[in-house]
């Protein structure tokens, strides 16, 4: 099978395919065939050497998307449709990169549709971070406002996209005003050019400040998003586009506003169950919603597919078929 290997740390170039023997899976993994796989922040962290706990050579690939090949354990069946994602998937072991994955069971959700690979492609770890900020990290409850911190990432659209199901009223960030009209589209309520400090124009608008803020660039703007938020609402970091995650010297009553609640949320595969995941892909087949997709590349389009990520300049999931 082809795979795209890392052997260390590095630029785009240091993303290799090669030929690697098709796994073989013992019971309580599967096999997957992957059709194809969505690129994310984790991966680029891994590749220049930020992540922790990885070991080389390595496939990278939080996540996957394609056919169960094998399921020694009979957890599901051959053929059928599924998504696999985190727990140590291209870190401690081989991950989506590739044209085969082998997982454990426990982090594959099947599905059914009939949607085109590239869009199934984008779904799964998108809509787990997504959801799960939202309903465990954040709480929101229909008819709040949110505020979405880093709001033309993949997952900062995606967040966009549920929370206008749920009827919230949706401030989202850019610091490109030409992706502006990429947040209207999803029906943004407020676009906001970010130039670091976006909570007086917040305020302008909500007085009180927002019940809900999704900090998706890290700790750089986390002190303007706090400041964004009313008494009792919630702030959750969730991603750090800025690869910037530590506060440094942190003192709770001196950095957080009175009353305003921080949180956190880093999920895995049991955080999407498969309801979740069925009901957003019916969703998207009825026209109901849409999957933020920027561009799809070709498999052996890989080191221009992380360079357009690394980039910063992209408006939606990348996502790269086998």
């Amino acid at each position: 099978m082809r795979a795209v290997v890392l052997d260390a740390p590095g630029p785009v170039e240091s993303l290799v395919i090669r030929e690697l023997p098709i796994p073989v899976p013992e019971p309580g993994w599967v096999l997957i065939g992957v059709k194809a796989f969505g690129l994310n922040r984790s991966e680029l962290h891994t590749r220049i050497g930020l992540a922790e706990g990885v070991t080389f050579p390595r496939v990278l690939g939080i996540e996957a998307t394609g056919v169960v090949a094998a399921c020694p354990g009979g957890e599901f069946a051959e053929g059928a449709k599924v998504v696999a994602m985190m727990g140590g998937m291209g870190r401690t072991f081989d991950g989506g990169y590739a044209e085969y994955t082998c997982v454990p069971a426990t982090q594959v959700i099947p599905f059914t549709s009939d949607l085109d690979w590239s869009v199934l492609g984008a779904v799964p770890e998108m809509l787990q971070t997504a959801n799960g900020a939202l309903t465990i990290g954040l709480d929101a409850r229909p008819g709040q406002s949110i505020l979405i911190r880093g709001g033309t990432s993949s997952v900062g659209m995606a967040t966009a996209v549920l929370a206008k199901q749920r009827g919230m009223t949706v401030f989202s960030t850019t610091r490109n005003e030409a992706k502006t009209s990429a947040l209207e589209d999803l029906g943004v309520d407020h676009v906001l050019v970010d130039d670091g400090a976006v909570a007086a124009r917040v305020r302008a608008i909500l007085p009180e400040g927002v019940h809900a803020a999704l900090e998706l660039v890290g700790t750089p703007t986390l002190p303007d998003t706090l400041a964004a938020t009313r008494v009792h609402g919630v702030v959750c970091v969730a991603g750090m586009l800025s690869n910037e995650w530590i506060v440094p010297d942190f003192y709770p009553i001196g950095y957080l506003p009175r009353g305003v609640r921080l949180s956190g949320y880093g999920g895995d595969a049991a955080d999407l169950a498969p309801e979740v995941l069925q009901g957003f892909l019916d969703s998207v087949a009825a026209g109901e919603v849409v999957v933020p997709i920027d561009r799809v590349y070709r498999f052996d389009q890989i080191v221009e597919a992380h360079a357009a990520m690394e980039s910063g300049l992209t408006k939606g999931k990348l996502v790269v078929t086998t």
